[in-house]
């Protein structure tokens, strides 16, 4: 496929060449008249006819053409002009009655006019209608199908004269397309199996026809190019179908009418490159700016566009616009027939509600268009017309949704906002598990927002109506589909791309689903409502010279709703936020009182509850006097208002409750005793101040709530509650000294069971009546591990203190004694810090932890409690029975504990406790009504003061001992601690002393070497000025310039005369040929392996320059000349052997040497060598002459013999007789001469 961003094939290039100019090709060979030759007058006269302005009646024009029996030409040309002109039905006669003349001669004359017939007749069809128009008979109806048969008939007849004619083929490519597209698309085949449906096969067949077409014109038909890549598109296949626009776009850059560009834009918008496609679309505009096409399509993207946008974005706006008035309005006001401007037209009216414009819109979209979707548009608008009725016809509605999801293929290919549509009417329906199935498959298909939205508010709405009629079913999995669908819509708000716009409906939804299972859900989506809504307020920004955000914050709730305020302060209230929760009630107050002067809602109701939430609130926060206020401000509107009175009774009760609280009750139960409410304060007031009475029926309490359910209610919650709690007071009550005790006191328990079961059915969240049961199993049954789990999941519905008393009583029983004192102190936290039963019952269970653990730190807690229990309640005489016993367990513990875990200041104690605790029973015992019997208190008092007493004395006594020799091994270890730690210490000293001694000399060595360095620095850099001053000198100019080295080849030296480095040169050479055949056998070398003995790896490597010459006729090239270095006498650098030196001249030129070197001599003559001076740097470097070179033998100059060959390596060197070689190191040389 050729490039997206290719812009001369896209047809968004701005440089199209102008020559030739753009014109409209369609009709452009139609001349503007023509000349019809008739017959007896001369060969030049002929009738003329003005092609532009026709007669509307072309009966005399045929019946010229018959008499002068015209060519087909002539006809052609003229239907061309009519058709041209709009009128297609008289190009279609005259054709008809040149036809008929054409009868009398060749068939094949006839294939010009039967093929502009067929095209005729296809161009009517796309003009006609697709359905029966109202009110027009069937049989005079001329619809697209009507038209389409006729084209076919005369395709057929022309293809019978020749079906090989090649106009066929692309009109009938066309003919198919045309007949598709009345065929509405099929559903989705299974995955893997093709489509075979009647319109599938059809758009197939019609690419074939357009391939025939190319086929014939060897690809130059760009019009059957055209048709097969519109086939494409209908199939489908985009990118095939955008290759073919390109190609078209390519080859006919000019062509406007098709317009390509046209098509690679909609190629492009389905490929996802939208920006692309309004590019195309607008250079076709540029090229042809009264194309109705590329106008409506630039609307319909720029419609795309506002998608983007928020309704409240100012970028709306603008866009909106554009695409109505600039683009869509332009498209209609060229063609007000075009079919997808009239849909896009019909939706604006829509908005505007012009019923009759929008229907007439969609007929003519529906009748004139052939493309599926733009019908499927307008039976859209036709169902919204007729469902935005003030009584609309739901089943006509829902017929033209169905219409709507049926052009598009119905099923997966339909039409999402008509499936939505349908959804609606179903609900107006309440056919609502229809519109589920519906919605939960869009759901699966698409994650449409709206259809999640919608889905979760039903299942939410089934959940409500249940819990109104009261039926018992379980809706649990309603209730999680409905919160997993509304919170997935909630995720949707947060993702910045989607743009959705956020639903308070939704979070009201969430907020009623959340109340009862996680109620601080529900508070947070009512906070999002309040935060949604102060943003969307116009004067949400506070004002000039307003700085207290929190003041202004207040100014704008009191514009909210104040169901919403007050709604949001019961949540805070049962979350025990009482201070937030009175703010909200307050300020929902404020906005009743406003709203009520406005006359816009009747205020009394809602100011009447909030102001009793109000009050209670006030009441929970302990502010009595101000709920009094409300409350009474509530009975002087409502004196009937019967929970305000008895709000104010039982505050009179917490107030008074031994004079005017009575009082206030028994006003109120004379006054409203057939109240449900009051009858069970009564209950409760009964249950607090009646007298004990031995049988259960006498009970003032069960007498109250036997009457309640047998004359008032059967089904009262309270009153089951409070009558299982009665017989489980009884029961607990019982003797169990036999079994027929036992057997009793169990059919007790079973009663209140059977009262607590029966609350529990009535409403499943009784926690009371749960916690009564989870009683009964813990003191009948000894069910400790299922009482457990219950109290547990109490304790998550009801925050009171008897929940975790409970809790702290079973976790005592099951020895967990650690999480038994924290539901103790959870249920001191809970406004029980001064009740004397649970700081006794933590003083018991500390008892118990501190005796499990053998711990007198535990005793000494549950001692602090009981003493704190007793302060509170002085005249409960069990409080100090339990003081005096605790003291008692806690002198027998540290009599048995070893003298380690105990202290001579715990033992005094205890005795001093023992002896209060033996006064303590001996007063418990005297007193009137002891705890127990006297007998046993005065015994354990004596066992205290006789048995227990002397084993304390004789405790206190070995503690003593024991801590005094313990003290004075304390003493020994101490000191011995201590003279360590000193002798630690020293030998620390010492060490530290040491290393600082070493760090010293350290230091000074260091700094010794410092100065040695520096001075040797300053020594080198005087050795350098001098070498420098050596070298250079001061020219005639002054400057410094470097000294000239004199001529190379100076003072030859004489015979027998050698300077000090020659002379140490051949010592060393000796010397390591003596140590050399002291150490190692003579080893024969090969000459042509190239590789000699190597030298001693520990002697130091020297560099030697060797000079000699070649045998025979001297030669004048100095490259002959060769100084071979060595790093070794054996071996040279590359480690394979010292190289050779071959082809000196005969007149030796001076040679400069960087280093030292030494040339070996061989035993027996004496050698002529090279000796350069001592310093490197200075010139006339003295060299052997050359004369006394010619007098060396052949061997002296050795053959090359285990040395390598210099010309092998370098094939480029001048060859050289084979006897002359490099003469041999010293370490391959034997006593005898050469190896």
């Amino acid at each position: 496929m050729a490039p997206l961003t290719n812009g001369y094939t896209n047809g968004d290039s701005r440089h199209l060449p102008t020559d030739p100019k753009i014109v409209d090709l369609r009709y452009s060979d139609i001349p503007p008249q023509i000349d019809i030759p008739v017959t007896g007058l001369e060969a030049e006269e002929a009738v003329e006819v003005n092609l532009e302005d026709l007669l509307d009646d072309p009966t005399e024009l045929c019946t010229l053409l018959e008499q002068e029996n015209a060519g087909r030409h002539l006809w052609v040309t003229i239907a061309l002009a009519y058709s041209k002109q709009g009128k297609v039905d008289l190009a279609i006669e005259i054709l008809n009655k040149g036809l008929g003349s054409l009868s009398r001669g060749n068939p094949k004359e006839k294939l010009g006019p039967l093929a502009l017939m067929c095209w005729l007749f296809l161009r009517k069809s796309r003009e006609a209608p697709r359905t029966v128009p109202e009110g027009q008979l069937v049989a005079d109806a001329k619809t697209k199908d009507f038209y389409l048969q006729a084209s076919t008939g005369t395709l057929n007849e022309a293809s019978r004269i020749n079906p090989s004619y090649p106009p066929l083929f692309v009109a009938r490519g066309v003919l198919y397309l045309l007949r598709a597209s009345l065929y509405p698309p099929s559903r989705a085949p299974a995955p893997g199996v093709p489509d075979h449906s009647e319109r599938v096969e059809t758009l197939r067949q019609s690419v074939k026809c357009f391939d025939d077409a190319l086929r014939v014109s060897s690809g130059r038909n760009m019009m059957a190019v055209l048709g097969r890549a519109r086939a494409f598109f209908s199939l489908g296949k985009y990118v095939d179908a955008l290759e073919g626009y390109q190609d078209v776009l390519t080859k006919m850059p000019h062509l406007q009418d098709p317009d390509p560009r046209i098509g690679v834009g909609c190629c492009l918008w389905q490929l996802g490159h939208k920006d692309e496609a309004r590019e195309a679309w607008e250079r076709s505009l540029d090229i042809n700016p009264e194309s109705k096409v590329a106008n409506i399509l630039l609307g319909l993207y720029y419609l795309h566009n506002t998608a983007q946008h928020l309704i409240t974005d100012p970028a709306f706006g603008p866009i909106y616009k554009k695409a109505m008035t600039q683009y869509t309005q332009k498209a209609f006001k060229l063609d007000k027939e075009l079919p997808l401007t009239c849909a896009t037209f019909g939706s604006y009216f829509l908005m505007r509600r012009s019923w009759n414009t929008v229907e007439s819109l969609a007929r003519k979209a529906i009748e004139l268009t052939d493309v599926n979707a733009i019908a499927s548009d307008g039976w859209y608008l036709l169902a919204r017309r007729e469902h935005y009725q003030d009584q609309p016809d739901l089943s006509k509605a829902n017929d033209l949704y169905n219409k709507s999801d049926l052009a598009r293929g119905g099923g997966d290919r339909g039409y999402l906002p008509a499936r939505f549509g349908i959804v609606q009417i179903q609900v107006l329906l309440q056919d609502y598990d229809s519109a589920k199935f519906r919605l939960e498959k869009i759901v699966q298909q698409s994650k449409s927002t709206e259809a999640m939205m919608i889905l979760g508010a039903l299942y939410a709405e089934e959940v409500f109506r249940s819990q109104k009629s009261g039926i018992k079913e379980d809706k649990s999995g309603e209730v999680r589909k409905a919160i997993s669908l509304l919170e997935a819509v909630r995720l949707t708000w947060k993702d910045p791309h989607k743009k959705v716009t956020p639903d308070t409906s939704v979070l009201v939804y969430l907020a009623r689903l959340y109340e009862l299972d996680q109620p601080e859900k529900a508070l947070q989506c009512l906070h999002q409502v309040e935060q949604i809504t102060v943003n969307d307020m116009p004067d949400k920004e506070p004002p000039e010279g307003v700085e207290d955000d929190e003041a202004w914050r207040a100014t704008l709730r009191e514009q909210l709703s104040p169901q919403l305020l007050n709604n949001i302060g019961c949540f805070q209230y049962h979350a025990e936020k009482f201070d937030q929760a009175r703010d909200s009630f307050q300020t929902a107050l404020k906005t009743c009182v406003k709203a009520g002067e406005k006359n816009e809602i009747d205020s009394d109701a809602l100011v009447t509850t909030i102001s009793y939430n109000l009050a209670r609130t006030y009441e929970a926060a302990n502010q009595l006097d101000e709920a009094k206020q409300v409350y009474e401000g509530l009975l002087a509107r409502h004196d009937d208002y019967t929970d305000a009175r008895t709000r104010l009774a039982y505050i009179e009760l917490r107030l008074n409750p031994s004079e005017d609280g009575p009082k206030a009750m028994a006003a109120l139960y004379e006054t409203d005793s057939s109240n449900l409410e009051v009858r069970s304060l009564f209950g409760w007031y009964l249950s607090k101040s009646k007298k004990r009475a031995a049988n259960i029926a006498e009970d003032q309490e069960q007498r109250h709530y036997k009457h309640t359910l047998q004359h008032h209610d059967k089904h009262d919650h309270y009153s089951l509650t409070g009558m299982g709690n009665l017989y489980l007071t009884t029961a607990r009550e019982m003797r169990r000294d036999s079994e027929l005790d036992k057997d009793k006191r169990r059919k007790m328990y079973e009663k209140a069971v059977e009262f607590f079961d029966k609350a529990l059915q009535l409403d499943p969240r009784n926690a009371y009546a749960a916690q009564g049961i989870a009683i009964a199993l813990v003191e009948d049954r000894k069910d400790l591990t299922t009482a457990v789990q219950l109290f547990s999941k109490i304790r998550d519905t009801v925050h009171e203190p008897s929940v975790y008393i409970n809790l702290g009583h079973i976790f005592a029983e099951l020895k967990q004694y650690s999480r038994s004192i924290e539901s103790y102190e959870s249920a001191l936290n809970q406004n029980r810090a001064s009740d004397p039963q649970i700081l006794a019952c933590l003083g018991r269970v500390w008892l118990l932890k501190g005796k499990q653990e053998k711990s007198p730190a535990a005793m000494k807690i549950s001692l602090s409690y009981s003493h704190r229990a007793l302060s509170i309640a002085p005249q409960q005489i069990h409080f100090k029975f339990n003081i005096a016993f605790v003291q008692i367990q806690l002198a027998q513990l540290l009599y048995t504990l070893p003298e380690v875990q105990r202290t001579l200041e715990d033992v005094i104690k205890a005795s001093e406790g023992l002896d209060e605790a033996i006064e303590s029973f001996t007063e418990i015992a005297q007193s009137k009504n002891p705890p127990y019997p006297r007998g046993d208190i005065e015994q354990r008092a004596n066992m205290g003061r006789n048995t227990m007493r002397r084993q304390l004395e004789r405790a206190m006594q070995s503690q003593k001992e024991y801590e005094e020799k313990n003290a004075t091994k304390i003493k020994d270890a101490k000191e011995a601690r201590e003279a360590e730690l000193r002798r630690r210490e020293e030998q620390r000293r010492k060490v530290e002393e040491e290393k600082e001694e070493e760090r010293r000399k350290i230091k000074e060595e260091r700094e010794k070497m410092t100065a040695m360095s520096r001075e040797l620095a300053e020594k080198r850099a005087e050795e350098e000025r001098r070498r420098e001053e050596a070298e250079f000198t001061t020219d005639s100019e002054g400057e410094r310039v470097k000294r000239k080295k004199g001529k190379k080849g100076g003072k030859r030296k004489k015979k027998g005369e050698e300077s000090d480095s020659e002379t140490e040169g051949k010592e060393d050479v000796e010397e390591a040929g003596r140590k050399k055949r002291r150490g190692k056998k003579a080893r024969s070398v090969e000459a042509s392996s190239g590789a000699g003995s190597s030298a001693d790896e520990g002697r130091k490597p020297r560099r030697r320059k060797r000079l000699a010459r070649r045998s025979g006729k001297p030669d004048t090239f100095k490259s002959n000349e060769i100084v071979v270095d060595s790093n070794s006498e054996g071996e040279g650098e590359d480690g394979e052997g010292a190289n050779s030196v071959v082809g000196s001249d005969t007149e030796m030129r001076d040679v400069e040497e960087e280093e030292e070197t030494v040339a070996p001599k061989p035993r027996g003559r004496a050698s002529r060598r090279i000796d350069d001076e001592e310093d490197e740097d200075e010139d006339g470097d003295e060299v052997e002459d050359a004369d006394d070179a010619e007098n060396q033998t052949t061997a002296e100059q050795a053959a090359e013999t285990g040395k390598r060959n210099v010309f092998a390596d370098n094939p480029h060197e001048n060859p050289v007789d084979e006897t002359v070689g490099a003469a041999g190191d010293g370490d391959t040389m034997d006593e005898g001469g050469l190896i």
